[in-house]
């Protein structure tokens, strides 16, 4: 089973800065895509961004130039730097990996718990 813990969310105001850390545990796995999805009250979850093992990224269009994702395979981490926050960044902020364990076929979609970002304007 893998483990993934997301840290660093919390309240700062509009213009202001925050960074989240997601660490994956457990024994035996292999990551490749790693990222985030955000959850506003009364609406879907959606990606924020994402990066592959190689280092490819993808953002979705309301937090391109705000917000810098990166990882770091030796620690299985995935980290996103959100910059410049809005109001509208509020949201629960769930950390995502795609993982293949041993002996299983697929590779397998694994959820944080999440952490909550509030943006005060």
């Amino acid at each position: 089973q893998v483990q993934l813990v997301e840290s660093g969310g919390g309240l700062v105001q509009a213009g202001g800065s925050l960074r989240l850390s997601c660490a994956a545990s457990g024994r035996r796995f292999s990551i490749n895509g790693m990222g985030w999805y955000r959850q506003a009250p009364g609406k879907q979850r959606e990606l924020v961004a994402l990066i592959t093992s190689g280092g490819s990224t993808n953002y979705t269009n309301s937090v391109k130039g705000r917000f810098i994702i990166s990882r770091d395979n030796a620690k299985n981490t995935v980290y996103v730097q959100m910059n410049s926050l809005k109001s509208e960044d509020t949201a629960v902020y769930y950390c995502y990996a795609s993982v293949w364990v041993p002996l299983t076929p697929n590779w397998t979609d694994y959820w944080g718990l999440g952490t909550q970002v509030t943006v005060s304007s």
